[in-house]
Order: C-alpha cells, then structure tokens, then sequence
C-alpha cells in the first residue's frame, strides 16, 4: 500500500513538473519580444545587436520548419543532399533577413493581447506594435508551433494581415519559376543575398 502511494505521488510530482516546463504560447510570445526589445534598448553597436538577435531568433524561430514551408512541393523532389544544401543556406538567409529588418527599430514596444488556439499544434497570439509619432499602431500576429508545449517555436507573422511565410513562399516560387524549377538558381540567390 505504501509503495502504491509513492507511485501516485510521483507520478503527480512528475505532472507538476511537466506542466511548469511548458510555457504558454502568449507567454512565450511576450517574453521573446522583451528579450528582443531589450536587445535594441543596449548601448551597442548594430553588428553586436544583430548577432544578439540572431541568438534570439535561433532558439524562437521554427528556422527549418518556415524554410521547407518556403519551398512549397518541390520540397518533396530534392534529395537528401539538397535538403541539407538548403537548409544551411535558408538558415543564413533567415537570419540576416531578420535580424538586419529587427535591428533598424529602437526599442520596439509589443503588447500581446490575446490568442486562439486553432488545434493541438498551432495557436495565434495576437499582440500591437504601440504607435510612436514615427508610426501608426501595427497589428501583429503570431503563428506558433506547439507540438512540444515545453519548446513553442515561431512558424510565421502575419503583419496587418499579410504572411511572411507566405510572401516568402511566393518570393522562392518567383525565382524558381524563372529558372525553370531549378533549385541551384534559388541556392544561388540565397548564397548572394547572405554575401552582402
């Protein structure tokens, strides 16, 4: 009997674990904005903040999840090679292309003001960008991944109703439907852009 009571305890004690590991998605969103925000607030210089965003971004961002999403079906035609090939170069891409865009704000405020959960794997959080005399109040979006609610990832913002995931996707679309489908043409692409 003393033994069965152990057991219950726990496997309650594991529970109470379980769920204080996990983090909300709203949560998750608040706290990546102040660390980003945080980031922008430093006296530093823009290369120092920039690698600090890229940090941030490594360990919020679905980083392969939104760059296979990017590639649309022809996803399902690269070998296992060009999969790799892609994913190192998507890696880099996303990483300036965000950081670089993040970096030019000072101190941006975003509250979170609500989400909806839309199934066990996704759910949107919605915050506002808070209007200054330099711009209007954005309204912003986030998709989250939640698959593992102990580690809640980015898959996209939706931006006053546009995705970046998807604008993305039709910008990879674009330069693969010029060349013929041609995945080098898009590695080509990737690797100039992250060159500069």
């Amino acid at each position: 009997m003393k033994i069965k009571k152990i057991i219950i305890i726990l496997l309650l004690l594991d529970f109470n674990f379980s769920y204080l590991n996990s983090m909300e998605p709203d949560v998750f969103v608040q706290s990546t904005v102040n660390r980003a925000s945080s980031i922008l607030s430093k006296n530093i210089s823009k290369v120092e903040k920039i690698n600090e965003l890229k940090n941030v971004a490594k360990e919020t961002v679905d980083i392969r999840g939104v760059g296979f999403y990017s590639l649309g079906s022809l996803r399902k035609n690269l070998n296992s090679k060009q999969k790799q090939q892609y994913s190192i170069l998507f890696e880099s891409y996303f990483l300036k292309s965000f950081s670089s865009r993040l970096a030019e704000y000072t101190n941006p405020e975003i509250n979170v003001i609500g989400k909806e959960t839309l199934n066990k794997n996704y759910t949107i959080v919605n915050s506002l960008l808070v209007a200054t005399s330099e711009r209007p109040e954005i309204k912003i979006d986030w998709r989250i991944y939640t698959k593992n609610p102990e580690s809640p990832l980015i898959r996209d913002l939706i931006i006053e109703g546009l995705s970046l995931a998807r604008t993305q996707k039709e910008e990879f679309s674009s330069i693969l439907n010029s060349n013929d489908g041609d995945i080098n043409a898009l590695f080509s692409a990737l690797k100039e852009f992250s060159k500069n």
